[in-house]
Order: C-alpha cells, then sequence, then structure tokens
C-alpha cells in the first residue's frame, strides 16, 4: 500500500501528512475545517457568531473592518476587561483582523485580491451596499467562480422589506415570537437574548457548509440569501404549525407549554422547579411519587389531550403537593423515578456546575490588552477534529501587515496605504 501525501495549510504553516490508509488522510489535530479561507464582513452577533464558529472548526476567519475598528460591540458595555468589551469577546475567537475602507477604490480593490483564494465571503451590510462597491456575488464570482457568498440582512435580498435594516429586538416583534414569550399580566416580552442574531448565525454556518459540500460536486460556488426574519419564522416551529393547522392565534402562556401538561415551572416549598412530562407514563409515574396515583386513572387527567384540556385545575393541584418539600429534595426524588426535571439557575449556578467543567463550556485565553479572559467554550464536539482556541478576539487591524504580506505586498505598498487611510 502506498502511503499518500497530502498538504494542509494551518494558520501560519504548512502540515504535510503522510497516511497509510488507502483512500484517507489521516491529519493530526486538525480542525475539521482547516484550509477553508473565510473574510468576515460582518458586525455585532449574527455574523461574528456564524463566522466564530467556522473559526472553532479551523477555517482561517480574516475579520474586515473599517480603519480604527467598526464592529460596535467593541464599544458595547459595561463590562470591561482592561477596556475590552465582553460582548466583543463573546463572538470573535479565533479570527486574524485587517481593517479597510471599503468606501475607497484602492480598498475595494484589496477586497477583490483577497476573494480571489478566499473559500467564503460573509457580510451583513444592508441590501444594496455591496453591488454599490462592486463586492456582490456578481462580481466577486468572475474573480473566484469557487467562492461561497454569503448575505445576512434583517428581511433579506427580496420582498417589500428588503430595504430595512435588521435588529433582532425588533425582529423579535415582528415574527410573532414575542407574541407568545411572557404572560397575560407581562405583555409581549422579548426572549433574555439576541436569539434572532444567534439562530441566523447558525443557519448561516449550516448553509455555508452545505454549500462547501456541494462544491465538491459541481466545482462552483454560490450565493446564500440569509434573513433574521426568516431565521425568526422558522425557529416558530410547534407554535406557527398550530396556527397554520388549526387557525388559532396562539396566546402568552408563560412557562407553560401549549401542547403538552404537565410541562412548566411548578412552586415548591422554598422556589420554583421545573416539571417536563412528556408522556402518560411519566404522568403516572409523577402521581405515584406524589402520593396521588389515582390522578392518572382520572379522565381529567388521563391522557395529555384531557391535561392540556384542564391544564389550570391540574396546575393547583400539583402545586398543593410540590409545596410540601423543598426544591432540592424533589430533584432527587424526581430523577431518581426517572421523570425529568430541573432547577432554575442564576449565571453564578450555571457556571458552578460540574458539568459545564466537564464539557469544557468555559475556556481561558490570554489576550495580550485584556488579560486572561474567560469565554463560553464550544458546544461542538468532534471526536477526531477537536475544537481549538487558538487565536484570542483580535485588536482591530492586528493583522493587517501580516495578511497584506502573504498577498505580496511591499513595504512600501503597504506604508502607502496606511498613509491614505485605505487600511
Amino acid at each position: 500500500m502506498e502511503p499518500v501525501l497530502t498538504t494542509f495549510l494551518r494558520g501560519e504553516d504548512w502540515l504535510f501528512v503522510c497516511s497509510l490508509k488507502e483512500g484517507g488522510v489521516t491529519v493530526a489535530g486538525a480542525g475539521a475545517l482547516t484550509g477553508l479561507k473565510v473574510l468576515d464582513l460582518t458586525r455585532v452577533l449574527a455574523g461574528p457568531y456564524c463566522t466564530m464558529m467556522l473559526g472553532d472548526l479551523g477555517a482561517d476567519v480574516i475579520k474586515v473592518e473599517a480603519p480604527g475598528g467598526s464592529d460596535e460591540t467593541r464599544e458595547w458595555g459595561p463590562p470591561f476587561q482592561n477596556g475590552i468589551s465582553a460582548y466583543y469577546l463573546c463572538a470573535n475567537r479565533n479570527k486574524r483582523s485587517i481593517t479597510i475602507d471599503l468606501k475607497t477604490k484602492e480598498g475595494r480593490e484589496l477586497i477583490q485580491t483577497l476573494t480571489k483564494d478566499a473559500d467564503v465571503l460573509i457580510h451583513n451590510f444592508k441590501t444594496g451596499s455591496m453591488e454599490k462597491w462592486a463586492l456582490d456575488y456578481e462580481h466577486l464570482q468572475k474573480i473566484n467562480p469557487r467562492l461561497i457568498f454569503c448575505s445576512i440582512t434583517g428581511f433579506g435580498e427580496t420582498g417589500p422589506y428588503q430595504h430595512l435594516p435588521g435588529y433582532d429586538y425588533i425582529v423579535q416583534g415582528m415574527c410573532g415570537m414575542m407574541s407568545i414569550t411572557g404572560n397575560e399580566e407581562s405583555g409581549p416580552v422579548k426572549i433574555g437574548v439576541a436569539m434572532m442574531d444567534i439562530l441566523t448565525g447558525l443557519y448561516s454556518a449550516i448553509a455555508i457548509e452545505a454549500a462547501l459540500l456541494e462544491r465538491e460536486r459541481s466545482g462552483l460556488g454560490q450565493k446564500i440569501d440569509m434573513s433574521l426574519f426568516d431565521c425568526g419564522v422558522s425557529s416558530l416551529v410547534n407554535v406557527a404549525s398550530n396556527f397554520l393547522i388549526s387557525g388559532k392565534v396562539p396566546q402568552r402562556l408563560g412557562n407553560e407549554h401549549p401542547n403538552i401538561v404537565p410541562y412548566s415551572t411548578y412552586r415548591a416549598m422554598d422556589g420554583d422547579i421545573i416539571i417536563a412530562v412528556g408522556n402518560d407514563r411519566q404522568f403516572a409515574s409523577l402521581c405515584d411519587l406524589l402520593g396521588r396515583p389515582e390522578w392518572a386513572e382520572n379522565d381529567s387527567y388521563r391522557t395529555n389531550q384531557a391535561r392540556v384540556k384542564n391544564r389550570q385545575r391540574l396546575t393547583e393541584l400539583l402545586e398543593e403537593r410540590l409545596q410540601l418539600k423543598p426544591v432540592d429534595a424533589w430533584l432527587k426524588l424526581l430523577s431518581d423515578a426517572t421523570i425529568p426535571c430541573g432547577p432554575i439557575n442564576t449565571m453564578d449556578k450555571v457556571f458552578d456546575d460540574p458539568q459545564i467543567s466537564a464539557r469544557d463550556m468555559v475556556v481561558k485565553v490570554d489576550h495580550p490588552v485584556a488579560g486572561t479572559v474567560h469565554l463560553v467554550g464550544s458546544p461542538l464536539k468532534l471526536s477526531r477534529s477537536k475544537i481549538q482556541m487558538n487565536r484570542y478576539p483580535p485588536m482591530a487591524g492586528e493583522h493587517s501587515e501580516e495578511i497584506l504580506q502573504e498577498l505580496g505586498l511591499s513595504a512600501e505598498q503597504m506604508n502607502h496605504l496606511k498613509n491614505n487611510k485605505i487600511i
């Protein structure tokens, strides 16, 4: 069997890898996306979160900002650590940074040059901006037909809202998410994090990786048009399906589930506990544990359909029993009976949980200005292509010279760009 010699570009080094396994190559320590180059022309959260995941997976992500740094999250705070925003730190590791003024002809030419050997370009400028600069897919795919071009906007590049700006909060309202979050007393409530941004980042990463796989067959890149609004509507899942099937407008149910009972938070002696009963067998076990096995035989509660119809009375009965013991006691009893349950943790309790440590969900990264920063780890657990934290969230323009040297620019050319504030 002949050894297979393959090269992979990782960071700044060429890795030469031999494998004696016929038809395959083993790369020790290489990320799943090692060798891919991503141009990141995004800011705030949806785009940076997407590109951070690609960087975690090994891609060489080049973050492009205007001179001085144009990602607004650099200034969003407090909190700051030695002047570096916690918000910026959360979505920008495993990237290199270059600053380029896209409003100048020479700046746009630099992007075109960077595009020649890029695999992915992702941006979140409002619809029409990239076309105005001749940096849209139609122009760039002529330079690089294999380019995957991903656009992230508030409402997509078609439809009557295509020119509206996209903000997570507004999209949470417009897509219906806020109408089902909260309870009758609270009124509409937004989710506690920018979930439309996060979901759009996740959906975008899926689309990009799918396009990269398709490129292996066709040899061609393609354009991806992602919208916060579309992703928000998609995330309504069963609630949207309930409306489309029944025609009934869903109401705010607080912590209640529209289709399952008991599946909510319930008051125990010293606080609230989550109980999530998914079937009739689990409900019977809960009734036994509470000392009321007859409830499982009562026609008002025997089936999930009946429990949904009679949720208010059942909730009152459950809480009468649950208030006899503290939360910790119920958690043990419910878990021992394999009834799904859980506490409602504050952030301090979340990050004190031993599961966090066991799953490496907090990582330490050394930053030249902020010092040692604690970041949330990656949830992506690959057995061979392990996630690595190779780069701290970069300072604006920190790698400009390094990246331009890779393009073959001379010191004289770079000085010209600096002196004219193009980089």
